[in-house]
């Protein structure tokens, strides 16, 4: 195992104090004047009373669509350093429960009335998938916050101008005149902009009827013009019937800076509820950037993270040390799979929470390799995986070591 600077520390109340060097944990836990909490970041806790000093120390958060980055400093060093991926599956597989709801409504005998009482939305709505991403920041903090004792949060917001990405010379009255100006509807600009002209034949099939194809699904890929595309009617039967394939993938999309500038005042705004007894302030990607450059750093999550708490003469952490954070579903509340097999039966989606006393996404030790159970086999075998989601090997439990038990975030130490 990879060799890192600090222990994390907890009082007897399991409250965080300042960390400490492994030796010194060492020699605590051989003296039975500490227990171990957790192994990933190792954390002890301390079974007698000690002083409650400890230095003042600033979590960076770095916000964003996928990648996030965290990093608990104080005037002197840095503690903790953090890049984090979070879930990205939620658009779809909300739309696949609404298709799937849907069909059954539609195949059930009876009528229901519609009900409109109770519907009225809150005022800080966001759709599911905005919200899934400022949970994940929310639950990051929480999460660095049971071993570090934080005294200040500052957090990057971003606030991405949508037309000066698509038109860097934009300028004026050009901003009210956006790319479907003069056009009725999507379609309508779709057709103009491919000049009324078949993006497949080019007009060779002869076919006078133009219809507008979705490059990728409708539930994923959205309407916008730039998952939109030209076909006639015979090259659109064709492409779905699987007789021709296109050479054109979808356009640039721009759903990441829409997010982060939805969620920018809403995610500050929940931080702030979250954490009423630290100071909590934003910061912005051009002053980050500045010291980044100035500091001569290479660009990654973590090292932003860094600069974004503001102690720039801290020491970085010993090594290089860094951990990845997973975030990973921890429930499955699907019943049945989509296949159906011979007899028209379903098999259940749900496989049992405990499996020979180990659960889903598990660490575990297999011949001095820390990997992640991904899966359980009837015939008894594990599916090993990396954090990264490479098969490793399918083994029989009885040549598994348990590390850590599941949690909401996969955790691995890694250096740069």
């Amino acid at each position: 195992m990879a060799y890192f600077r600090y222990v994390f520390v907890l009082n007897m109340r399991g409250q965080p104090l300042a960390p400490c060097h492994p030796a010194k944990a060492r020699i605590l836990l051989k003296r039975k004047g500490a227990k171990i909490v957790n192994k990933c970041p190792f954390t002890i806790q301390l079974t007698h009373a000690s002083g409650e000093t400890h230095p003042v120390m600033t979590l960076g958060v770095d916000s964003g669509y996928k990648h996030l980055g965290f990093s608990v400093t104080s005037w002197t060093r840095e503690y903790f350093s953090v890049e984090a991926e979070i879930r990205d599956d939620v658009v779809e597989k909300i739309a696949n429960r609404r298709m799937y709801r849907t069909s059954r409504r539609g195949r059930l005998r009876f009528y229901r009335p519609p009900r409109f009482d109770n519907r009225r939305r809150a005022d800080d709505w966001l759709p599911p998938s905005l919200e899934a991403r400022i949970t994940a920041h929310v639950n990051m903090i929480r999460l660095i916050r049971k071993f570090l004792p934080i005294s200040h949060i500052r957090i990057e917001t971003a606030k991405f101008d949508i037309q000066k990405l698509k038109n860097p010379h934009i300028s004026g009255e050009d901003y009210m005149l956006g790319e479907q100006y003069g056009h009725a509807n999507v379609r309508e600009y779709v057709l103009y902009r491919d000049n009324h002209t078949c993006q497949h034949c080019h007009g060779k099939s002869g076919d006078p009827i133009l219809q507008v194809h979705h490059i990728e699904t409708r539930k994923t890929g959205g309407n916008g013009p730039n998952n939109l595309i030209t076909l006639c009617k015979t090259c659109h039967k064709a492409l779905h019937d699987g007789k021709i394939t296109l050479n054109t993938n979808r356009g640039k999309s721009y759903a990441p800076a829409t997010a982060m500038n939805i969620m920018r005042q809403h995610l500050l705004k929940r931080v702030k509820e979250q954490n009423p007894d630290v100071s909590v302030d934003e910061t912005f990607g051009y002053i980050t950037k500045f010291y980044r450059v100035m500091y001569h750093w290479p660009k990654s999550h973590a090292i932003d993270a860094f600069f974004i708490a503001s102690n720039r003469s801290a020491r970085h952490l010993y090594g290089g040390f860094y951990f990845f954070f997973k975030q990973v579903r921890r429930h499955n509340r699907k019943i049945f799979k989509d296949s159906i097999d011979k007899g028209g039966k379903r098999k259940r989606a749900q496989s049992p929470y405990i499996v020979r006393g180990f659960r889903l996404h598990d660490k575990v030790l297999y011949k001095g390799q820390e990997v992640f159970i991904g899966g359980r086999r009837k015939y008894g075998a594990f599916v090993l995986k990396t954090i990264e989601g490479n098969k490793v090997a399918e083994v029989s439990p009885k040549k598994l070591h348990l590390l850590q038990r599941r949690k909401g975030f996969l955790i691995q130490l890694r250096r740069r």
